[in-house]
C-alpha cells in the first residue's frame, strides 16, 4: 500500500518577493531623503588627521561670564572688531578660530560671526573631540 502524497513540498526559497520589495524600500529613501535635509549652516570645521594650511591665525574665546580673548589678550566687546582687524590685517585669507565655552549664549557667538561675515573671514568653530 503506497501511503505517499501526490504533492512534494520544494525546499526552494524564491528571491523575486524579497527583490521587490529591497527595490521599493531604495526608491522610497530615494525619494525621501531631499525632504529630511536640515537648513543647516555651513560651517568651516576642523578636521581631525590633518594639520591647518595657515599658520598665523587669530583666536577668539569666550567665557561662560561674557569675557572675550583675542590670542589670549582680554578684550572689552566693543573693541572686538577692530582688535580682530589689527591681529589679521596681513593675511591674504583671514582665518578665525572661535571658541566658545560651553553654556555660552548663542548671541554672543552670533555676535562674533557677524563681525566675521562683515570682514570676510573664514571662521572654524573648535569644538573638543568626543
Amino acid at each position: 500500500m503506497n501511503l505517499r502524497g501526490r504533492n512534494k513540498v520544494s525546499a526552494t526559497f524564491s528571491m523575486s518577493s524579497m527583490t521587490d520589495i529591497v527595490f521599493l524600500l531604495l526608491v522610497f529613501f530615494l525619494l525621501t531623503s531631499p525632504a529630511i535635509t536640515p537648513n543647516a549652516l555651513d560651517l568651516l570645521l576642523p578636521q581631525a588627521k590633518g594639520k591647518s594650511s595657515n599658520q598665523h591665525q587669530a583666536s577668539v574665546s569666550i567665557t561662560k561670564d561674557g569675557a572675550y580673548y583675542v590670542n589670549k589678550e582680554r578684550i572689552a566687546k566693543g573693541q572686538l572688531e577692530p582688535a580682530l582687524r589689527a591681529a589679521l590685517k596681513s593675511q591674504a585669507k583671514p582665518t578665525l578660530i572661535l571658541r566658545a565655552e560651553q553654556g555660552v549664549p548663542i548671541e554672543q557667538v552670533v555676535y562674533v560671526m557677524d563681525i566675521a561675515n562683515r570682514k570676510s573671514y573664514q571662521v572654524v568653530l573648535a569644538v573638543n573631540p568626543e
